[in-house]
């Protein structure tokens, strides 16, 4: 347990019960459950009361990410066995870490997104649906993708309407959803299942580690071949067309 002051409700220190339920999202009646069913640890007793530290609040996030996929407590509880920080970790392997956030007024955006003359609401609130942009009230945005942003402004510069680019985003996002689904599956199958089986967890958060950077090479690969080929048959078209 970490050398901490109890009870000062932060993940640097130690929590009570109460607070490790704040903490994670949970109720004290989920936290108590969990630990009937052997998913999560005991705590450090004093005196009467015990406390949880960092590994308590990772365990219990874990277990609901868990469930937000679909696994069921008693799944979970397999899944999870003696192994429980080999598959913490194997998440994290798999976590690629996020954009950092850029914050922006609507005046910013009208202006870097060329929405001067135009109703900004109607494409905002698109904006927001595909989750590019998040609304903080006053007036002011959170970026959560700033190169998705710098990628839009690009192409209003180019003269793409903004709606237009945004109804290329939302179809790249479905059919990327898809290859990746596709593609998670395949290592599911062929890689996940025989590491797991065999209990070679180092191994496999490496291959977790080298494979995501495989697979975006591969989709880029593809992409700008099908580009290329797409472009001259577009060229092809128009000479015919002149002639």
């Amino acid at each position: 347990m970490c050398d901490v002051t109890p009870g000062d409700g932060t993940l640097t220190g130690v929590l009570t019960i109460d607070e490790l339920a704040r903490e994670t999202g949970l109720t004290v009646r989920n936290v108590r459950s969990h630990h009937a069913r052997g998913l999560l640890p005991p705590p450090e007793v004093r005196g009467r009361t015990g406390y949880y530290g960092p590994q308590h609040v990772e365990r219990l996030k874990l277990i609901r990410e868990l469930q937000s996929e679909g696994l069921k407590l008693d799944g979970i509880k397999r899944l999870l066995g003696g192994s429980g920080d080999k598959i913490l970790a194997l998440k994290r392997a798999a976590d690629e870490p996020a954009e950092a956030p850029e914050y922006v007024t609507a005046a910013e955006l009208a202006k870097r997104l060329d929405l001067q003359g135009d109703d900004p609401r109607p494409l905002l609130r698109q904006a927001e649906e595909l989750g590019v942009l998040a609304p903080l009230g006053h007036g002011r945005f959170e970026v959560k993708s700033p190169a998705l942003l710098a990628a839009a402004e690009q192409v209003v510069r180019r003269g793409v309407k903004l709606g237009h680019a945004l109804a290329l985003i939302a179809s790249v996002d479905g059919h990327s959803r898809a290859v990746s689904r596709e593609f998670v599956d395949l290592f599911m199958d062929d890689v996940f299942k025989p590491f797991a089986g065999e209990q070679r967890w180092d191994e496999l958060a490496e291959a977790i580690q080298e494979v995501r950077p495989l697979a975006g090479q591969a989709l880029l690969a593809v992409f700008r071949r099908t580009m290329d080929e797409e472009i001259a048959a577009r060229f092809d078209e128009l000479e015919r067309a002149w002639r």
